[in-house]
């Protein structure tokens, strides 16, 4: 295996990104992998292609990948510099990979997308755009991709259509498709969530639930070319119930502070 440098993460434990002397990029384009190691690189390149005038730096979690992907990776950083290699241990799941680079990453906005590639890299720079647009709503804190045409097989569209309607129906998010994990947002606003095991599922819940807006608009699918779908219809279905019970909780318990303001000693404020 080749030689890479570690780097330690003490400051992303504590929600803060890594201390650098260099300029920090505009956007931090996240993608969590396992056992991508057939269509890492490629990945990375394409994502590096598709940001051209957007200052941003890739930050891809291998997490605890049984095959190549960290060769992979490591050979995808020869041509593309921006691109960082964080990596777990052991197998932490989607979420975790998910936030691992979000807490990695050194911008202050945020996209991710699925290691598979099943997503195309050509989206990121429209769902940047909207959120950071001008005239954008205050609250505004996330796009997020809805996937068009999917061409996955029909049994899995099935299933994910059902859970979709059902979670929307519960939830009330206003997403058609949480299971796009293409989706852009503030840092701060992501921090600000609580976390747990598949809540990258249910970000616009959550988002809505401290009080942010989030937008959709609609994204490409691409066909799977390597590797194997991590999930299984069954294995969704048995923590999908459970996890948005979860979610209800947490937003029954939600108190979200409207607004929040430093004040500066000695200013003269109208308190009423």
């Amino acid at each position: 295996m080749p030689n890479f440098q570690v780097v330690s993460f003490d400051a992303p434990i504590f929600g803060m990104a890594p201390r650098r002397t260099d300029v920090r990029p505009a956007l931090s384009v996240v993608a969590p992998m396992f056992d991508e190691a057939g269509g890492a690189r490629r990945l990375v390149e394409e994502i590096s292609a598709a940001l051209v005038g957007i200052d941003y730096e890739i930050i891809a979690v291998d997490d605890g990948s049984r095959d190549r992907t960290i060769e992979a990776l490591i050979e995808a950083k020869k041509s593309v510099p921006r691109l960082r290699i964080v990596r777990h241990g052991a197998n932490a799941g989607q979420s975790r990979a998910v936030r691992t680079g979000v807490l990695s990453a050194r911008a202050p906005v945020v996209a991710t997308l699925d290691g598979d590639g099943q997503n195309d890299p050509a989206d990121i720079a429209g769902l940047y755009r909207a959120l950071t647009r001008e005239n954008a709503p205050a609250t505004l804190a996330m796009v997020a991709g809805e996937r068009r045409q999917r061409l996955d097989a029909a049994a899995k569209k099935t299933a994910s259509r059902w859970a979709n309607r059902i979670r929307r129906a519960i939830l009330d998010d206003g997403s058609a498709d949480t299971g796009c994990g293409l989706k852009v947002f503030y840092r701060g606003a992501y921090l600000r969530l609580p976390f747990f095991d598949h809540n990258h599922r249910y970000l616009p819940a959550l988002m809505k639930r401290e009080g942010f807006a989030v937008e959709f608009m609609p994204v490409g699918h691409r066909p799977r070319e390597h590797g194997a779908s991590k999930y299984n219809n069954l294995g969704r279905l048995a923590v999908a119930f459970r996890d948005i019970l979860g979610v209800v909780w947490l937003k029954a318990r939600a108190r979200p502070p409207l607004t929040i303001s430093e004040l500066e000693p000695g200013a003269d404020y109208d308190t009423m």
